[in-house]
C-alpha cells in the first residue's frame, strides 16, 4: 500500500459521527465541520458538527448511565482501563499517524505521546482499586468517625488540539476508574484522534452511554446551557487562560467542581555553573517539543551572563540544523503549526522583538508554500517590554536575556502572570533546591527538559489555573468525600 493510501485508509477507519451511547451518528441539524491537514492546509476529513440539542442528548446518556456506571466493582473499571492501554499499544503506528496528520507533529512525536496517552489508562487502572476512605474514633469517644469518596458525577471534558490523545486520556483515566461518566468535547482542529480512542474504550469493555464524544464548531455557545445545567457535576478544560476563565465564570451558577489546565510561560533558567552543552540538549526538548505548540514549552530563556554566548550560539546551531517538513517524511524534526492564524501570531511575535532591538540568531521567517510552517527561530538581546516574554509564544522560538545573580533570575522568572512550570540548570544540589523553593509554578524541572509523566501530578498556579492531573494527585479530581457518623450502641 502506497503511502498516501495508507493515510487515507487510517482516517476512513474513523467513527466521524458524533459518539452517543455507543453509536456513531450525524449532528442533528446534519451540519459538518472540515479537518485540514496543517502541512498543506486542504481537507483531511469532515465530522459531524453538534448542535446545543446534540450536546445536552449527551449530557442527558451521562446522567442515566452515572448511577449503575458508580456501582460498577473497582476491579472491573480497572480491567477495561488496562484493555484500552493494551489496544492502543497494539495501535500505537495508526494512531500515531492519524495524529500526524490532522496536527502536524512529527511522527517520532506522535509515536511518543500515544505511549505517553496510554499510560495514564494503566496508571489509572492501578488507582482504581486503590479508592480507600478511613475509620476513627471521634476525640470524645462518642462517635465512630467514617469517610468514603464516591464519583463527583457526571463531568464535561474539554480537550486541546496540541495533544489531542493525551489530554484526552488523562482526563478520562481517572474519571473512568473513579466511576464518573463524561461527555467529551475535543478541539475542532484534531477530532479523529478522540473519536478513535472512543472506539478504543467501547471495544475494551466500557458501557454505552459512559462515554460521549461531541464536536462543534461553536463551541461556546453550544457548551454553555450544558455547562449551566444542574444534571452536570464537574468540568475540566485544558486550553487557553482567557477561556479558561470564561468557563470558570459560567460553572459558578451550578458550583461545579472544575479543573483547570491553562495557559504558561515557563522560564528556562541556565546558571553560571551550569553545563552547558547539557542545558543546551535541555533547551532544544523544553522548547521544540510539539514545535513549541505545549503550555509546558520554555517560553523564555534566562541565561547567566558569564555563559549566554556560549548557550545562545550553541542552541541556535541545533535549531538551524532541524529539518522542517510534513510530519509523515522521514527525518523531519518539525512540522507545521496549527493553522494560519497561528503562525501568524508567531511571526507577529518575532517581528516585534526585532523591531524592538533582538538579534536574530536563526530561523524569524515562514518555511514554503503550503502548509503552516515556521523556521526554528532564536533571537538574542530581546528587549525586556517585547510581547513574547510575556505572552504565550505557542511556536518554535527562543528568546534569550540575561542575568547576573540568582536573585535577579528568580525575579524575572516569577515575573508573570502565570505558574505552571519552570525549568532550571545547575551542577549546584544547593541552587537547585533554592530554585526549586523559589520559582512560584506548579512543576520544576531541575537539569532536564521534560517534565510530565503520569506518575506525577502535573498543574499550575495563578494565571495558569488550579487541579492537578496524574499520580495519585489526579484521581482526587473526581472523587467527593463523604463522612458517615455512627453512633456506638
Amino acid at each position: 500500500m502506497s503511502s498516501s493510501a495508507r493515510e487515507r485508509a487510517v482516517v476512513d477507519e474513523v467513527p466521524t459521527g458524533l459518539w452517543l451511547g455507543g453509536t456513531t451518528q450525524p449532528a442533528s441539524g446534519g451540519a459538518v465541520l472540515v479537518v485540514d491537514d496543517p502541512s498543506t492546509g486542504e481537507p483531511l476529513a469532515e465530522v459531524a458538527d453538534a448542535s446545543r440539542e446534540d450536546v445536552m442528548d449527551a449530557l442527558g446518556m451521562a446522567v442515566s448511565t452515572q448511577e449503575a456506571w458508580a456501582a460498577t466493582a473497582p476491579r472491573t473499571r480497572a480491567e477495561v482501563l488496562r484493555r484500552a492501554f493494551e489496544l492502543m499499544t497494539a495501535r500505537a503506528e495508526d494512531l500515531a499517524l492519524l495524529m500526524t496528520l490532522e496536527m502536524g507533529k512529527p511522527l517520532a512525536e506522535s509515536r511518543g505521546e500515544v505511549a505517553y496517552a496510554a499510560e495514564f489508562f494503566r496508571w489509572f487502572s492501578e488507582e482504581a482499586v486503590r479508592i480507600a476512605g478511613r475509620w476513627s474514633t471521634s476525640p470524645d469517644g462518642a462517635t465512630r468517625l467514617m469517610t468514603m469518596k464516591r464519583p463527583v458525577g457526571p463531568t464535561l471534558m474539554i480537550t486541546p488540539w496540541n495533544f489531542p490523545l493525551a489530554m484526552g486520556t488523562r482526563k478520562i483515566g481517572p474519571a473512568v476508574a473513579a466511576g464518573c461518566t463524561m461527555v467529551v468535547k475535543p478541539a475542532a482542529q484534531t477530532p479523529l484522534s478522540m473519536y478513535a480512542l472512543a472506539a478504543i474504550l467501547q471495544e475494551a469493555g466500557l458501557p454505552d452511554g459512559v462515554l460521549s464524544v461531541v464536536t462543534t464548531s461553536s463551541s461556546g455557545s453550544v457548551m454553555e446551557p450544558l455547562i449551566r445545567d444542574p444534571r452536570l457535576r464537574k468540568l475540566t478544560f485544558t486550553g487557553s487562560t482567557a477561556v479558561g476563565k470564561k468557563l470558570v465564570e459560567q460553572s459558578a451558577e451550578q458550583l461545579l467542581r472544575v479543573s483547570m489546565e491553562l495557559g504558561g510561560n515557563a522560564p528556562f533558567l541556565v546558571m553560571a555553573d551550569a553545563d552547558v552543552d547539557v542545558a543546551v540538549d535541555g533547551a532544544v526538548l523544553a522548547k521544540m517539543r510539539n514545535m513549541g505548540e505545549a503550555c509546558t514549552a520554555a517560553n523564555r530563556f534566562l541565561v547567566h551572563e558569564s555563559v549566554a554566548g556560549e548557550f545562545s550560539r550553541g542552541l541556535a546551531s541545533r535549531m538551524a540544523g532541524l529539518r522542517v517538513g510534513r510530519g509523515t517524511e522521514e527525518g523531519v524534526q518539525v512540522g507545521p503549526l496549527v493553522d494560519e492564524s497561528s503562525r501568524d501570531k508567531v511571526a507577529e511575535l518575532v517581528q516585534g522583538a526585532v523591531d524592538g532591538g533582538a538579534r536574530v540568531l536563526t530561523g524569524a521567517g515562514a518555511v514554503g508554500s503550503r502548509g503552516w510552517f515556521y523556521a526554528p527561530t532564536v533571537l538574542a538581546d530581546v528587549p525586556e517590554e517585547a510581547a513574547l516574554l510575556s505572552e504565550e509564544i505557542f511556536g518554535p522560538v527562543a528568546p534569550i536575556t540575561t542575568f547576573g545573580t540568582l536573585d535577579e533570575a528568580v525575579r524575572k522568572a516569577n515575573d508573570t502572570e502565570y505558574g505552571l512550570v519552570a525549568y532550571a540548570f545547575t551542577e549546584s544540589l544547593s541552587t537547585a533546591l533554592e530554585l526549586a523553593e523559589r520559582l512560584d509554578t506548579g512543576m520544576v524541572g531541575i537539569n532536564q527538559g521534560v517534565v510530565s509523566n503520569p506518575a506525577a501530578p502535573f498543574g499550575g498556579v495563578k494565571h495558569s489555573g488550579f487541579g492537578r492531573e496524574g499520580g495519585t494527585e489526579g484521581i482526587e479530581e473526581y472523587l467527593e468525600t463523604r463522612y458517615v457518623g455512627i453512633k456506638p450502641r
